[in-house]
């Protein structure tokens, strides 16, 4: 079974921090995951901004995994890919990358996990939790209700793979999810738009690690 830490920074397109500025900073915080997610530049600028992350993130020991743009795998010191399309083909995704790349996938249902867990994905992150600025949709917000409901589906049908919140989580939420049986959380503009980046990611990684 891969490696799948508890707290995940994800980088935005934010005007107050370049991707590589908040990657130096998560890793600084202590980050042992990063996920890159960006989809707003074609692909030279995109491998320029991961080849300073990834650089980055190998000093600091930490994961780095990119957010869609799987077309870019081998080309940059990428560990991982988290696929945002909920109907991906992790069967076809699993084929072209190899066993050893991490795959993870979003899901907003019950029925979206269980495939995800059936064609072999590494991890899930189940959203959104609640509104946010960093990727606004327009599907139902899951509150800890929704939480609270699919998680004893998952245990009931044997499915046991690490399952993150994701999607306007602040502080306050993480202890009553962790309670919810939820592996762990995903986190971006809490954090970024914290008044101290490195502190409010520490205080995220000491409620998670309860």
């Amino acid at each position: 079974m891969k490696y799948i830490e508890k707290l995940q920074y994800i980088t935005h397109d934010i005007p107050q921090f370049t991707h590589i500025e908040q990657a130096q900073l998560a890793c600084e915080a202590g980050a042992k995951w990063i996920q890159y997610r960006c989809l707003s530049k074609p692909d030279e600028e995109l491998l320029t901004d991961i080849h300073t992350v990834a650089e980055i993130c190998d000093d600091w020991g930490t994961t780095l995994i990119v957010t869609d743009h799987i077309h870019l795998n081998g080309k940059a010191d990428i560990q991982g890919f988290h696929i945002e399309n909920m109907d991906a083909d992790f069967v076809a995704l699993r084929k072209l990358v190899g066993n050893d790349i991490t795959l993870g996938g979003s899901a907003h249902t019950i029925e979206n996990m269980i495939r995800l867990a059936k064609e072999g994905a590494d991890y899930i992150g189940l959203g959104p939790f609640a509104s946010t600025n960093t990727k606004p949709n327009d599907l139902p917000l899951l509150g800890i209700e929704g939480y609270s409901t699919i998680m004893p589906q998952l245990e009931s049908l044997h499915i046991t793979m690490p399952i993150l919140a994701v999607g306007g989580i602040k502080i306050y939420d993480v202890e009553t999810l962790m309670r919810a049986g939820i592996y762990g959380v995903a986190i971006s503009e809490a954090i970024h738009s914290a008044d101290d980046f490195i502190e409010a990611y520490q205080d995220f990684y000491d409620a998670v690690k309860g």
